[in-house]
């Protein structure tokens, strides 16, 4: 060996000895960049304004505005990807007022509408599969079945129970021509 003081690196291994850095002043500090007095071209864009018309009325917004009520637009049409950047946004708000400790505005209430039994009763005039019941006095919305669809329901029907006469009395009371149906075997008509 020479003379001169242990290094801190072995000279037999190309290793370190334990306990020992192999960078003895550390890593570099990163160096803080202080921002230019001029804005990036970025910002210069967000923050021209533009005319937007919207429902004959013209607006003038920032660019940032501009693009998210076109993403909001979109969204509304059907655009997946924009109905997500859309719930993004919303998240990112309403995380923003819960730290805030504010409460968001109150909940969309969905409203429903009680299902009209009478809309299936037009379908199904336009369909010609019944047609209004004109001698019955007493329910002017009756309907009548026409014989075509009876028959289609008869000729689909299947197990080894029979029509028992109480069902073909009600048949024949709800069809327009009852006289033309042709009855499975086995019925008494």
């Amino acid at each position: 060996m020479s003379d001169t003081p242990e290094r801190s690196r072995s000279s037999r291994s190309g290793q370190y000895k334990k306990g020992q850095s192999g960078n003895p002043k550390g890593r570099p500090r990163k160096q803080t960049v202080l921002p230019d007095a001029t804005p990036s071209a970025f910002e210069i864009v967000f923050e021209k304004r533009v005319t937007v018309t919207q429902g004959g009325v013209d607006q003038e917004l920032t660019v940032e505005e501009a693009l998210q009520l076109r993403t909001y637009r979109d969204a509304l049409a059907g655009n997946r990807a924009a109905r997500r950047v859309v719930l993004k946004m919303i998240e990112k708000r309403e995380k923003a007022l819960a730290d805030r400790g504010q409460r968001a505005v109150s909940p969309v209430t969905r409203r429903i509408e009680p299902t009209v039994p009478r809309n299936a009763d037009a379908a199904m005039c336009l369909l010609g599969i019944v047609v209004p019941n004109t001698s019955d006095t007493y329910h002017s919305d009756a309907l009548l079945l026409e014989p075509w669809a009876v028959q289609a329901a008869l000729g689909r029907r299947r197990g080894s129970e029979a029509l028992t006469t109480r069902d073909v009395f009600e048949i024949k009371r709800c069809t327009r021509t009852p006289e033309t149906l042709r009855w499975p075997r086995g019925t008494i008509s």
